[in-house]
């Protein structure tokens, strides 16, 4: 296959191989470290933008899910007056706070959207090639249709990520900053209430800001959270016991282990995002790596989740 003479404007051909993803090294959910084997797959070299998904809606009429109330019935017990179109916006504190009630720099803004992402009167003046956000998994997998194209599984994402540094602990090798250099958007400094902008932004950023990984890809790293279309499990599976048995194009197709325990009368599926994002730090999410995931309810938005596409030639094993 000419991939080079076939690949979609605005991708990149991945080629196919094997990996070892997950990472033992820091967060629970991202053990144990397993072979996996995915077949070679076109990319989007960056998120999709603003102006991208503009086009998009003008094309279909989509509505995205931040701009339609929440079903009652898909939230049982809650008020009335707390279901209304909005979306998730994140609000620096004042001070240094407990880093376990993510409530506090976290509010549900009435009227945030993809074309308002901090609100009613905010806009896209000057955003128009940052990632768009407030996007459900839900649209992000429309626009992927109406495109021709996919979502990422985690593997095929991960892998993408990685840049042929198999193993490395980021994107770029071993170092969060090779000689100094900010390698991505993320936090600098103290989260949530002092961002120092050492890298020049305090939210999200054009795409291609950054320097792109080793297959050329742009903000696979920081920026903004990545949907997958795995749904979300609590640990990796374990590796192996034969090269024989490597699992190829692996991908978690069903809901049951997805939903969240600590709401069990909410049966909302989640799916797996990916990257990290601007609002990663040191502190408190070191999750800027090709290892890292995070579950994140199918319905929900906020001001630091996008996508990217992936396309697989028809005969890929998906």
């Amino acid at each position: 296959m000419d991939t080079a003479l076939e690949a979609p404007p605005g991708m990149t051909w991945i080629p196919g191989g094997t990996f070892r993803m997950g990472s033992e090294a820091h967060y629970a959910e991202e053990a144990p470290v397993h072979r996996v084997t995915v077949d070679g797959f076109w990319i989007d070299r960056a998120p999709v933008t603003n102006r991208e998904f503009a086009a998009f809606v003008a094309a279909t009429g989509h509505v995205t899910l931040a701009e339609v109330p929440p079903d009652p019935r898909d939230y049982p017990g809650a008020l009335p007056h707390m279901l209304y179109a909005g979306s998730l916006v994140f609000r620096k504190t004042k001070r240094p706070v407990d880093l376990t009630q993510w409530g506090l720099w976290w509010e549900y803004r009435r009227g945030a959207w993809w074309r308002e992402p901090y609100g009613p009167g905010s806009s896209l003046k000057g955003l128009e090639k940052h990632p768009v956000v407030h996007i459900a998994y839900a649209d992000a997998l429309a626009y992927a249709r109406w495109a021709g194209k996919d979502l990422a599984s985690e593997a095929e994402w991960e892998f993408a990520a990685r840049g042929g540094l198999d193993g490395a602990a980021f994107a770029w090798g071993e170092v969060m900053r090779p000689g100094g250099r900010i390698m991505a958007n993320t936090w600098q400094g103290q989260f949530p209430w002092k961002n120092t902008r050492e890298d020049g932004w305090e939210a999200t950023s054009p795409v291609g800001a950054f320097p792109p990984n080793g297959y050329g890809l742009s903000d696979m790293i920081g920026n903004v959270w990545e949907w997958t279309q795995d749904y979300w499990q609590p640990r990796h599976p374990g590796d192996a016991a034969k090269p024989c048995c490597i699992p190829r194009n692996p991908r978690v197709a069903s809901a049951e282990a997805s939903y969240d325990p600590a709401h069990p009368a909410i049966r909302i599926a989640r799916r797996v995002l990916k990257g990290g994002s601007f609002l990663c730090a040191p502190n408190a999410c070191r999750r800027y790596r090709p290892a890292a995931r995070h579950a994140e309810a199918e319905d929900t938005s906020t001001c630091h989740i996008g996508f990217r596409c992936v396309s697989r030639p028809a005969s890929g094993g998906m």
